[in-house]
């Protein structure tokens, strides 16, 4: 596993800007799968990611929305967990099929199926957006939209979660550790990581990503 640190302050929910110049024109080699705990980025980074390399940015809990017509913590309150976890597992194997390359986000439990975390491991490259509690409690202070985080200490919830997820998301291929600077940055970064492992190079200036 290849492992890097980049600092990335902002919530993964903020829009995409046009990828900074050093980002663009990128070829990506093989399909991502960010993987990581709410608020780590993977929407964010993934659309960046996306947009520098023109592939299909797919967001795994966008898709499930839309095939359960209802928000996730709709579906959480009106069917529990393992009704959602079981939508996630079959979402995400359909969007594997997805002809590659492509950049998928994944939710936070996701990887720690073991169906879905091998499957991801075979059809993409996984990179592990890792951030520490102190980063995830700030950037989610004002989410109200995460039904893990709907009782008790945030802290304290994230905390366990972080002791329970992280040895899982250590099997990811690459691991970019996070922190405070911004999207834009952690792109370069990601992207650099991936050159160095040889899955991204860049593209002939004038040459157009699949469209």
């Amino acid at each position: 596993m290849s492992k890097t640190q980049v600092q990335n302050e902002e919530s993964e929910e903020a829009p995409p800007s046009e990828p900074l110049a050093e980002a663009s024109r990128w070829r990506l080699r093989r399909s991502l799968a960010l993987v990581g705990l709410m608020g780590a980025g993977k929407t964010a980074i993934g659309k960046r990611l996306a947009l520098a390399a023109e592939v299909p940015f797919l967001d795994a809990d966008a898709e499930i929305e839309a095939a359960a017509r209802m928000t996730i913590p709709e579906i959480f309150a009106l069917h529990g967990e393992p009704a959602f976890r079981d939508g996630e597992r079959r979402v995400i194997a359909r969007l594997a099929e997805t002809p590659a390359p492509f950049v998928l986000a994944t939710g936070g439990g996701a990887f720690m199926d073991p169906n879905t975390r091998k499957l991801l491991k075979e059809r993409c490259v996984v990179l592990w957006l890792k951030a520490d509690v102190d980063v995830l409690v700030r950037r989610l202070a004002k989410k109200s939209d995460r039904p893990l985080l709907e009782s008790g200490d945030r802290r304290a919830t994230l905390a366990a979660l972080i002791e329970r997820r992280h040895p899982v998301y250590a099997e990811a291929h690459l691991t970019l550790d996070g922190g405070e600077a911004t999207q834009e940055e952690a792109l370069l970064h990601a992207l650099a990581l991936l050159a160095r492992e040889g899955l991204a190079e860049k593209r002939d200036p004038a040459e157009r990503g699949p469209q």
